[in-house]
């Protein structure tokens, strides 16, 4: 593995992550949700043309996130159009059609209100940035970094139910957007103006 390079200021802020501990959901990939199981959020991996992955870092609280969240009345029960909003209000992304990857099984439901449901994990290209701003949701205004898929895993905290779920993106990536399956290893923070990720015939 070669030299993990970043800049001062991304070294800073790496050194206020906060990691949230595993929360021990079961990852069934490549399996269907089942029927009556609702799908209550959608996450992604979300891939740059050099195999990197974008994630996000709250700098308030130093949790780091992959683009995502909960399903709302707009998305139709599609954690597709959930994700591609998710990544727009989140991190003013736009990206190319997700890929299912499998779910999490929420068996305390959480994310339900006490009832188990599924928590979807997909991937999908990630084409371009818009300038930085507040989530309108949340008003968190995170700061978008591009790192290895292994790296993410270790920021996000998420051990080795999360590298299961990295080895599963990374192989569809390289399948379908012909991403490299060992990616860059810099640390980059994407552009405050933002612009172009992923060539539009990716």
């Amino acid at each position: 593995m070669g030299r993990i390079e970043y800049s001062v200021e991304i070294a800073d802020l790496l050194g206020r992550v906060r990691r949230r501990p595993p929360a021990g959901w079961p990852w069934r990939p490549g399996e269907s949700v089942p029927p009556g199981l609702p799908v209550k959020q959608s996450w992604g991996w979300l891939f740059a043309p050099d195999g990197r992955v974008l994630t996000l870092v709250n700098p308030r609280d130093g949790i780091v996130s992959l683009p995502g969240g909960s399903l709302e009345p707009e998305d139709d029960g599609d954690p597709a159009t959930a994700l591609a909003r998710e990544a727009g209000e989140e991190a003013q992304a736009v990206i190319g059609p997700p890929h299912y990857l499998g779910y999490l099984y929420d068996r305390v439901g959480s994310a339900n209100g006490g009832h188990e449901c599924a928590r979807v994990r997909m991937a999908a290209a990630l084409r371009a940035v818009g300038p930085t701003a507040p989530d309108p949701a949340s008003g968190r205004h995170y700061r978008r970094l591009l790192v290895a898929p292994g790296l993410a895993v270790e920021l996000l905290g998420w051990g080795p139910t999360g590298l299961r779920q990295a080895r599963a993106a990374v192989a569809v990536a390289a399948a379908q957007f012909g991403v490299p399956t060992a990616a860059n290893e810099t640390i980059e923070e994407l552009p405050v103006l933002g612009g172009p990720v992923f060539p539009l015939g990716g």
